[in-house]
């Protein structure tokens, strides 16, 4: 018995793991729009932020 109670414990582990993802959906996420804000360019030339869809 005291061989094979941590064979025990990692099987109810990953009996435990697979379980609890059962409920689990995934969703694509939807586009969006983000900030990328401003850098300097190498021309050493401010370029300003601006939105773009993800």
């Amino acid at each position: 018995m005291l061989r094979s109670f941590p064979k025990l414990l990692i099987a109810l582990a990953v009996l435990g793991g697979v379980l609890a993802q059962t409920g689990c959906v995934v969703v694509e996420p939807r586009p969006a729009r983000v900030w990328v804000p401003g850098y300097w360019s190498p021309a050493h030339v401010w370029v300003g932020g601006y939105y773009r869809y993800r």
